[in-house]
């Protein structure tokens, strides 16, 4: 009897909040104990009043997150982000974009609180979708 085995894989949530970078090493650790990978993960959102934030001179949202996810893997790892640590964007909402990309993962890691306003008092709005709503494991991290 042949056994099938495939990768672990653990998908951080990144938002560049210091909660999230804890993710980000913690994930990272986890892959390393289970001989897997991490995708590291960056979710942005078009805001619906597009316009008012573009009068500010706020406008690139992606390039925005795209920076935002690469400081965190500077801030988590300096410049010796592990060969098994990949990184990606995604656009939508956060909650739900993070349980699509962490399909068939092993788990999925979030910060505790990140820059997600006032929501929720023990956890951030994020997170607590999350936990409510992923088929599979989540790891919160402070």
């Amino acid at each position: 009897m042949s056994e099938v085995t495939s990768e672990v894989r653990i998908v951080v949530g990144v938002d560049g909040s210091t909660a999230s970078v804890n993710a980000l090493q913690e994930g990272a650790k986890l892959a390393a104990e289970l001989g897997g990978v991490v995708d590291a993960v960056a979710v942005w959102e078009m805001p619906t009043k597009h316009a008012s934030y573009a009068a500010l001179g706020i406008g690139n949202f992606e390039e925005g997150a795209r920076q935002v996810l690469a400081d965190a893997l500077f801030q988590a790892f300096g410049d010796n982000v592990p060969a098994s640590v990949s990184a990606r964007l995604i656009q939508g909402s956060a909650a739900t974009g993070l349980i699509s990309v962490a399909e068939g993962a092993r788990m999925l890691v979030v910060g505790r609180r990140g820059h997600g306003g006032l929501m929720g008092l023990l956890l951030g709005s994020v997170s607590a979708s999350v936990v409510n709503q992923s088929p599979i494991p989540v790891l919160v991290v402070q």
